[in-house]
């Protein structure tokens, strides 16, 4: 696949049609995963997919993403123009073909595309359908053509605008409000995807503008690819040797890219994609490299007298300790497997990688041994850490579900034996836990107090982290094992509550305990069972009523309120939740009917790996940065 071109025309012979598009509307969450902030912006992401689809084929160059006013999104790109010509089934052209039928598209039969992202042809006709009103531009033929829509109906057939020279698509969108929970995007959201998607095809531009706020623009090129994102989510960690690993290798219809380079970190960062789609559930591809990675370093510390006659073998957790490393692989017809469709399942990608990746990572290894060296130093301290945490690590396994006697002394239990049906509120200071263990639903709320802050554990290998209580007492808790023994079927509690007090200390130890669910328990964030619960900031009396508040801003509208109604009003400000008794614990913050629970959600593995390096790693700059910058955000009680 050293030769991205498509040989055959880029026509409307290629464009399949196999379904109708009316399910869309009525079913857009099948289509777009939600109608939330996320599927918002999958939208955006399917139109950028087609004009990097054309990039990879090798036609295209630069892509704009503009966000406007009023939120509508124009994409524009630089490649051959969609097709104007008439579909020869549909007898209408295939441009109107590829935005109103469903699964209609170059991606299908092999004829536009060899490599292709996003729904697989799906995407123009679903953003379409979910839009108050779509535009598109065609410039191709000398000319510029022009057509519209109206939530996925045609209401400006295809017509002759002018002429032009140059070649590309301009398509412009409005969400549909009447679909979405809101409309407004996030450029953060936005710039995240595609400096990634940058990162992910070298030499292409992504310019990303936002006219909502005058001068706000980034523009996303980098001649490295890959190599440069490894370097991105290494820059506040410290590399062990300096080179990054790179190789690409490329095959009839398929081809692997991998970067990686080892930190000083104990956690692992691998991000694997396949057609420019992450697969954070991984698949082949995945398999294939964490095989050739364990095989490779093994022969190498044999050879070397590393590992000497008899002593074990390093598994394959010792090797990957503070790797971070992109695996992506391009093919030409990706099977998406898993729950939610995010896991790679061409079984022929296994083997590829992992040839690719053995003489490849064996080579390097060779021709730079002070490098090699200074890996397999750390592999080596990594094994020992690992027998180490074994030991800590089966004081803490829980013995069976029944028995009540490997509980932490410290955990209120709940009587409830189902999952699904019961919650753990790990609540900041025996006081609170006191208030907390006397206002619950005993029958399915547990509580467990946390004494002080927990260890940092992005400054601690996994023995040491088995060596504090207050760690040993939640993993045995929950019951599920921690690191390469989680077990998420054994977890007891669906929903892990964090309670603390709503002043500095208490947002510095919920961050300290998501670092900890984070690098250890990630399958409870990504399952959706973590949480954080919102106490108030304020009661205020008036006329014998209690009104409680949960900000400064909700606060202040209530004062507006209750000015226009005469007599005084008690305010009290909550400093923490040690002030309330368990009758105000229980009403405010644990009754199912009136509190408010934060869901923690883990969109992208590595902006959070960003995130937890910056606020809790060992480099100072990084974090003096990240609070100069987002201080303003911050409501601060002085």
């Amino acid at each position: 696949m050293a030769d991205k071109k498509v040989t055959n025309e880029y026509g409307a012979s290629q464009i399949q049609v196999l379904e109708g598009l009316e399910a869309v509307r009525h079913r857009p969450g099948m289509y777009i995963g939600s109608t939330g902030s996320k599927g918002l912006h999958h939208l955006v992401y399917e139109i950028v997919d087609n004009s990097v689809d054309e990039a990879l084929a090798g036609y295209c160059k630069n892509i704009k993403i503009t966000i406007q006013k009023g939120n509508s999104i124009k994409v524009e790109d630089d490649g051959r123009g969609m097709p104007v010509d008439k579909h020869p089934k549909m007898g209408i052209p295939a441009v109107e073909v590829i935005h109103t039928v469903l699964h209609a598209g170059g991606k299908f039969g092999g004829g536009g595309y060899k490599v292709s992202g996003g729904l697989h042809g799906v995407g123009a006709s679903v953003v379409n359908a979910l839009s108050t009103r779509m535009e598109v531009e065609i410039k191709r033929n000398g000319k510029i053509y022009m057509l519209a829509f109206e939530r996925g109906k045609t209401v400006e057939k295809l017509h002759e605008i002018g002429e032009s020279k140059k070649t590309g698509s301009t398509t412009v969108f409005w969400p549909d409000p009447t679909i979405f929970d809101e409309t407004e995007f996030d450029y953060s959201t936005l710039q995240h995807r595609f400096r990634e998607m940058a990162f992910l095809n070298k030499g292409i531009n992504i310019t990303l503008i936002d006219e909502r706020e005058k001068g706000k623009k980034d523009v996303f090129h980098y001649e490295g690819g890959i190599k440069e994102f490894v370097k991105h989510i290494n820059v506040n960690k410290e590399p062990i040797h300096p080179d990054i690993i790179y190789f690409e290798v490329s095959e009839k219809d398929r081809e692997v890219e991998i970067a990686m380079q080892y930190t000083d970190k104990y956690n692992e960062m691998i991000q694997v994609y396949a057609n420019n789609i992450a697969t954070p559930e991984g698949g082949y591809h995945l398999s294939g490299f964490k095989s050739a990675l364990t095989r490779v370093f093994n022969d190498y510390a044999r050879k070397n007298k590393i590992l000497k006659d008899g002593e074990e073998n390093l598994a394959g957790e010792d090797i990957r300790e503070g790797l971070t490393a992109i695996v992506s692989v391009k093919l030409t017809n990706p099977q998406f497997e898993g729950q939610t469709k995010t896991k790679l399942g061409n079984s022929d990608m296994k083997g590829f990688v992992e040839t690719c990746a053995n003489e490849n990572l064996t080579a390097f290894l060779e021709q730079n041994p002070n490098q090699a060296k200074s890996i397999l130093e750390k592999c080596i301290k990594a094994k020992n850490a690992r027998e180490a945490a074994r030991k800590a690590r089966d004081l803490t396994r829980r013995k069976s579900a029944l028995d009540s006697m490997s509980l932490p002394g410290k955990l209120a239990d709940c009587s409830e034996k189902d999952p699904a049906l019961s919650e753990i509120f790990l609540v900041e200071g025996d006081s609170a836990g006191g208030s907390a263990k006397q206002g619950r639903d005993r029958i399915r709320q547990a509580i467990l107090p946390l004494r002080g802050k927990i260890l940092n554990v992005e400054k601690a290998r996994l023995d040491k982290i088995l060596n504090s209580d207050e760690i040993k007492n939640m993993i045995t808790a929950f019951g599920c094992g921690i690191g390469s023994d989680f077990d998420i079927d054994k977890l007891r509690y669906h929903k892990i509550i964090i309670m603390t007090d709503a002043d500095v200390d208490g947002a510095h130890i919920r961050t300290l305990l998501l670092t900890f669910f984070y690098r250890y328990m990630t399958p409870l964030i990504e399952n959706g069972y973590v949480y954080a619960a919102q106490p108030p900031l304020f009661k205020t009396v008036k006329q014998k009523k209690t009104y409680y508040t949960y900000s400064e801003k909700e606060q202040e509208r209530l004062m507006e309120q209750l000015n226009e109604t005469p007599g005084k009003s008690e305010i009290q400000r909550y400093k923490g939740l040690g002030e309330m008794d368990f009758h105000q614990l229980w009403e405010t913050t644990m009754d199912y009917n009136h509190r408010t629970l934060i869901q923690i959600t883990l969109d992208d593995a590595t902006a959070a790996d960003e995130i937890f390096t910056t606020l809790m790693g060992d480099k100072v700059p990084p974090r003096k940065k990240f609070i100069e910058e987002n201080a303003k955000y911050a409501s601060l009680d002085i």
